[in-house]
């Protein structure tokens, strides 16, 4: 990409602000969560967080290594700021502690917290089974082997990896209580206050090898899906009185408004999986029997090659069908095939066809998803490393559906043209299945024909038969699962503004 002129980007700024560059937001209300879209898109968008881990979601993998965590253990002569953002409270971490064994080295940025009421201690954002625990905690950690802070990480594909730590009520934990004693400090949005380092490792359970992995979002506006998530088996504890000093202490209003509000009840609901599943570290337990697991990364990437330069005949005649999801799939994704045969063909490869294929609801033909081609899926087996960029894609999309007078589409459309990108990246990673909407994505340049044949064979198997477990397919691409280095993701072309562009500071906690 070009470099954009300093008089040009600012007039393109504002002329075409970023939806998700500012807005109030709550947890319930006429900002709550459920019209968080509306200033911040990705919130109605593809691979939300949190979950919940059901049974039918796990997949073992044995290739998963226990947490490795490095300099957690701080000098008490370390100052930490402890904050209510009005939101959460929030302990600042020194960069120097990281995590390593993943993709990438993560350095630690801070920690927070969600939570229920006094009289319903269930306020955990992920739930297991649908159990959720009284609350949970957050390490957030950024890419620093790519980027310079967490603000530049925080809107990138693979800029962020958070532990989730469970809480329960149960026994006195006197590594909470080294910041907690001084809550009373902070009582109201934007109060500070400094505490003495300790031992983060404390905060964490004893055993780091069993723990739930895979791809989501932040929790909190802008959503934006950017984390690795590893969410810890098994919770640690709190006392009663610790807990009710988060639950009934503080506020999410500043000092001098005069009705203070509450700050309880501060976690979002579980969202939908998108064809997403979860690496599990531990074998034994609950909702484990049988759970082995699907294809490798070198399957995977084979798979790929093969829509986007094989005999797609023999891919038709091969039994590919086996690769779409064992779930059901989200109407979003399929309403418009399912209620409308004539365009279950992938068509001619023509531009009054792409045009077609195009459309939004609205009429207007903004195209904003036709920003990658398939030879830009190589940057996946490792020609390039670039990270898909959130806040560009908004821009590019924004400024293209301004253009048709269609603004209202914004979160359709970044869904539209990120899930695609997130599901292969995701799959190739073993922690998504791939989907018919992304299949459909990757032979966008092949022969019509052959691309015809194909897609009418998995249109066929996805509407007139029922999906059978993964586990049945013996011998099949979706008979092992291993755990490798994350692949590059898309590299988006068409970016209207520098990657690590920011119009306003935004809130966010995860």
């Amino acid at each position: 990409m070009g470099i954009m002129s300093f008089p040009l980007l600012i007039m393109i700024l504002i002329a075409f602000p970023l939806s998700s560059s500012g807005g109030k937001w709550t947890y319930d209300g006429p900002v709550g969560e459920h019209h968080w879209s509306r200033n911040y898109p990705y919130c109605g968008g593809a691979f939300q967080s949190p979950i919940n881990f059901q049974p039918e979601l796990l997949r073992f993998d044995p290739d998963l290594q226990p947490i490795q965590l490095q300099d957690y253990n701080l000098s008490s002569k370390e100052q930490l700021t402890l904050s209510n953002n009005g939101h959460s409270v929030q302990l600042s971490l020194p960069s120097r502690m990281h995590l390593s064994g993943l993709p990438h080295r993560y350095s630690a940025a801070q920690l927070h917290f969600h939570w229920g009421s006094s009289n319903t201690p269930t306020g955990s954002e992920h739930t297991i089974n649908g159990k959720q625990f009284a609350a949970e905690m957050h390490l957030v950690h950024f890419n620093s082997a790519k980027y310079p802070n967490i603000s530049v990480a925080v809107d990138k594909s693979d800029g962020l990896a958070v532990l989730g730590i469970f809480i329960e009520v149960g026994e006195f934990n006197p590594a909470f209580d080294q910041f907690l004693k001084y809550v009373n400090g902070i009582k109201y949005k934007g109060q500070k206050v400094q505490v003495a380092g300790f031992n983060i490792r404390e905060l964490l359970p004893a055993r780091l090898d069993e723990y739930y992995r895979y791809d989501g979002s932040l929790t909190t506006p802008p959503c934006y899906p950017s984390v690795l998530w590893t969410v810890f088996r098994n919770p640690v504890s709190m006392s009663l009185r610790q807990y009710l000093a988060l639950a009934t202490s503080l506020f999410s209003s500043q000092a001098q408004e005069s009705a203070p509000m509450p700050l309880f009840g501060n976690y979002r609901k579980t969202q939908l999986m998108d064809n997403r599943v979860v690496l599990v570290s531990f074998q034994q337990g609950w909702g484990l029997h049988g759970a082995t697991s699907v294809a490798s990364p070198m399957q995977r990437t084979l798979v790929i090659q093969q829509l986007l330069n094989g005999d797609l005949a023999d891919l038709a005649d091969g039994g590919l069908h086996h690769l779409l999801p064992k779930l059901q799939r989200k109407p979003w994704a399929v309403k418009n095939w399912r209620n409308n045969p004539k365009q279950q063909r992938l068509g001619q490869a023509t531009e009054k066809h792409q045009k077609n294929k195009d459309l939004d609801t609205t009429g207007n033909n903004p195209s904003v998803w036709k920003n990658t081609h398939a030879s830009s899926y190589m940057g996946m087996f490792g020609i390039n490393d670039d990270a898909l960029c959130f806040v560009s894609l908004e821009k590019n999309v924004s400024v293209r559906l301004r253009r048709h007078h269609a603004d209202a589409q914004m979160s359709q459309a970044l869904r539209k043209a990120v899930f695609p990108e997130l599901n292969l990246k995701s799959y190739l990673n073993c922690r998504s299945d791939l989907d018919l909407q992304t299949i459909r994505h990757l032979l966008r340049s092949r022969p019509t024909d052959e691309a015809n044949e194909l897609d009418q064979a998995l249109t066929k198997v996805s509407q007139g038969h029922k999906q059978r477990s993964m586990t049945q397919y013996q011998g099949s691409a979706l008979t092992k699962l291993t755990g490798q280095t994350q692949a590059a993701v898309l590299k988006n072309s068409h970016n209207m503004v520098p990657t690590n562009h920011r119009l306003q500071p935004m809130e966010w906690e995860d």
